[in-house]
C-alpha cells in the first residue's frame, strides 16, 4: 500500500492566505492540492463539498484531505460519498454546523480515519461541543489548549508541528490497514 497519494488542501471561509498554514503546507507537499471555491466568502455547502468531491474524483489516486473551518464541514459533506477514496480526514479548527444551519446535513459516523484537531479557545466551535463532535464521528481527538482558530490570527503560521501530526496520523493509517489486509 503506496503512501504516495494526494493531498487536498481545503480552506475555509475566505480561502487561506499566505501567511496560513495550510499555504505553507502545501509549499512543502508536492502532492497537495488545493481545493478552490467559486465564492469564498459565501459558505455554501452543497456548492463547496461539489468541490471536494470533484477533486477527490479527479485525483489521480487516493486522497488525504487537510480541511480547516467551513472547509471541514464541506469536506465531511463530500466524503460520505466517496469514502472508498479517501485514505484519512485531518479536521482543524473545524466551524460549528449549527451557525450555518447545517447540522442534520453532516454525517453522524465516519467509515474513513479522521484526526480531529480543536482549540479550548476556538470562537468558532465551543470546545465542549468540538470533543462530543469528535467521539460521534468516532474520530481521534487532539486538543492544541490556547489555541484560537488556528490560524494566522492565532498565530499559526508555518505549523510545523500540526504537518508533523498529519504526517504522523498518515503512517498510523496506512500502517493500520496493512495489518487489518494480513488479517
Amino acid at each position: 500500500m503506496s503512501d504516495y497519494c494526494t493531498t487536498l488542501i481545503v480552506p475555509g471561509l475566505h480561502g487561506s492566505n499566505e501567511d496560513h498554514w495550510q499555504t505553507w503546507w502545501q509549499e512543502q507537499d508536492r502532492s497537495a492540492l488545493r481545493v478552490v471555491q467559486d465564492d469564498w466568502s459565501a459558505p455554501d455547502l452543497d456548492a463547496w463539498a461539489g468541490k471536494v468531491r470533484q477533486a477527490v474524483d479527479e485525483a489521480p489516486c487516493g486522497v488525504w484531505i487537510v480541511a480547516h473551518s467551513f472547509g471541514c464541514l464541506a469536506s465531511l459533506l463530500a466524503v460520505q460519498q466517496r469514502t472508498e477514496r479517501v485514505k484519512g480526514i485531518f479536521l482543524v479548527a473545524p466551524a460549528d454546523p449549527e451557525k450555518f444551519g447545517v447540522s442534520a446535513r453532516l454525517p453522524e459516523t465516519l467509515d474513513v480515519p479522521t484526526l480531529f484537531i480543536a482549540s479550548c479557545s476556538d470562537p468558532w466551535l465551543n470546545y465542549g461541543k468540538a470533543k462530543q463532535w469528535a467521539n460521534t464521528l468516532g474520530s481521534r481527538f487532539v486538543a492544541l489548549g490556547d489555541a484560537g482558530h488556528i490560524n494566522p490570527e492565532s498565530g499559526f503560521g508555518a505549523w510545523q508541528t500540526g504537518f508533523d501530526l498529519f504526517g504522523s496520523f498518515k503512517r498510523e493509517v496506512t500502517v493500520s490497514r496493512l495489518c487489518a489486509s494480513l488479517i
